[in-house]
């Protein structure tokens, strides 16, 4: 279906924007790009009590935001939460770490934990990031019932990066500790080092999305190469988790944008889910770009997409205890 319109009503703030670099160094054309993409004038998400701490980590502490339903302290579902921004932006504060967190806790009644996992600059690859995001999962998984937590009640996800960050955790969790959450649950994820062909109905799809907007092969190469500090085709299974063997992952729930590049990555994942004989639904949210969980609820499709992984995160058990 065609773009949302409250995309395509926004499309003027990114007029004179040509690439990322030049809004990067401009400090007023970044805060209409963050408008464009965060809805600044959007109602607030729920309230809901949210403590930072931090998680001891291989290397050091790594700082997490902690969300709590208001009425309930214990057998709580969970979600251990990552943010995206190519591995190499983003934090606690933007809201698809903060909103998504939010909306998730009060919807499901469940306790969010949103990680600010180290990110790829100065100096920090591939793996810091994943491990200090296996280290809040192990952290939360042996501490769950200090937490108020049912440790076979725990979901796992992310989106984009963090998509990535969240499924390549799983797997690890599934190699080193012989243990699986009860779900994972990647948005709009990137798994390959580099984009597999598009279709033409990728194409046809993108087609009205600004250039700004895109995930061109090049750019997508040059992020993976920034994680992993090395040439794309050198990330191993747990960098890109297309690589990887899966049989043996967990209950999956793919939730993706129908206008996105990444669909050339997240499809293929999808079919190799299936054909490893993994327990996976994907499902297309309608209108959307991709980061479509920086936007507010009131934007139909974002709201349906919350609920689903509300109502993902709130029914998981593992199925040994379902």
């Amino acid at each position: 279906m065609a773009l949302h319109p409250s995309y395509v009503e926004r499309f003027p703030l990114l007029d004179g924007i040509s690439s990322f670099d030049q809004l990067m160094s401009d400090p007023a054309l970044e805060q209409r790009f963050h408008e464009f993409m965060q809805w600044r004038d959007a109602a607030p998400p729920p309230a809901v009590v949210a403590e930072d701490t931090v998680v001891e980590g291989p290397h050091g502490p790594v700082p997490v935001r902690v969300y709590r339903p208001d009425g309930a302290d214990t057998d709580l579902p969970a979600l251990v939460w990552m943010h995206g921004g190519a591995f190499m932006m983003g934090d606690l504060d933007m809201p698809e770490a903060d909103r998504t967190a939010r909306e998730v806790c009060a919807r499901a009644g469940a306790l969010v934990v949103s990680v600010d996992y180290r990110l790829a600059v100065d100096g920090v690859h591939y793996p810091v990031p994943l491990d200090d995001v296996v280290a809040v999962v192990r952290r939360l998984r042996d501490a769950a019932a200090d937490c108020g937590v049912d440790p076979h009640r725990i979901a796992v996800g992310g989106a984009s990066a963090g998509g990535n960050l969240a499924t390549g955790a799983v797997l690890r969790l599934r190699d080193e500790d012989g243990w699986q959450p009860a779900v994972l649950v990647p948005a709009y994820g990137v798994f390959h080092p580099v984009l597999p062909p598009s279709t033409s109905e990728i194409d046809a799809l993108m087609a009205e999305v600004p250039d700004l907007l895109r995930f061109t092969d090049e750019q997508t190469a040059g992020i993976t190469a920034n994680y992993v500090a090395g040439p794309p085709e050198s990330a191993d299974a747990y960098a890109m988790p297309a690589g990887a063997d899966l049989a043996g992952l967990c209950r999956t729930v793919m939730v993706d944008a129908e206008h996105d590049d990444l669909r050339r990555s997240e499809e293929p994942f999808h079919a190799a889910l299936v054909a490893a004989g993994v327990d996976v639904t994907r499902h297309v949210v309608p209108g959307v770009l991709h980061g479509f969980l920086n936007l507010p609820a009131e934007v139909e499709p974002v709201g349906h997409a919350f609920q689903l992984i509300a109502d993902t995160v709130l029914t998981a058990q593992e199925p040994s205890h379902a």
